[in-house]
């Protein structure tokens, strides 16, 4: 591999963006494609897919057999708000391959008696969100009902495109949401993609079960989300 292939390839690696290395079997040329160069490319529709699947193949392209090495950042999921929700949601979604970040800065209730083995912030979200950074492959799930933690780590959500956004709420509360997060300076497209209620309308009454319907939803937009989604060249 060219060492400007391989720097190309560690920069999208460490600032978790997607890509993809194309190499030519016959002749082992490679080159590196990012999501904002695919419309332009000779193989858009097929990596468009590879991206979208997140699977690496062989592919045929006229005379040419390539090999697509693709590179997706695994997903995360992070949670604000240490609640009964989010002790099923948790271990579920780190089941389900997500890494999982849980925030709240009331220490009763943020603990690792409550927690095991959860990456938990036991801190406001406007103090841990720019430590870890979110991107288009982390999805949130705003959990306390709490304007002070959820409203900061909403914002910050959609600020960074994340795949997911979602908050606990009827619409009644999701109504006056809504209001606070335009003050902030939200754009009422963006507010549209917030999902709220929170989780799959499939009847869950208890925590386990809403924890079921919002992993449920989060899987269903990992799954669906457009190859060229929230990334920057």
């Amino acid at each position: 591999m060219e060492l400007a292939v391989l720097e190309a390839l560690n920069a999208e690696r460490a600032a978790r963006r997607a890509s993809i290395l194309v190499t030519e079997l016959a002749s082992g040329r490679q080159r590196l494609v990012t999501p904002s160069g695919i419309a332009g490319d000779p193989l858009a529709e097929v990596l468009g897919e590879a991206l979208r699947s997140g699977r690496s193949r062989l592919v045929e392209a006229g005379n040419q057999r390539l090999f697509l090495t693709v590179q997706v950042p695994s997903p995360r999921l992070v949670i604000t708000g240490a609640v009964h929700i989010s002790q099923a949601l948790a271990p579920m979604a780190s089941m389900a391959g997500l890494d999982v970040t849980v925030i709240d800065p009331r220490t009763a209730f943020a603990t690792s008696e409550r927690f095991p083995g959860v990456d938990l912030r036991a801190e406001w979200p406007d103090v841990v969100l720019p430590r870890i950074g979110l991107d288009p492959f982390t999805a949130v799930a705003a959990l306390t009902h709490d304007p002070k933690i959820d409203d900061p780590a909403l914002t910050e959500a959609l600020a960074a495109g994340c795949f997911y956004v979602g908050a606990l709420g009827s619409r009644k509360t999701h109504g006056a949401r809504l209001e606070r997060l335009a003050a902030r300076g939200v754009s009422r497209e963006a507010l549209a993609t917030i999902h709220a209620p929170i989780g799959l309308d499939i009847g869950a009454a208890s925590p386990a079960e809403i924890a079921v319907s919002v992993l449920a939803e989060i899987i269903g937009e990992l799954r669906r989300r457009p190859a060229m989604r929230g990334q920057a060249a």
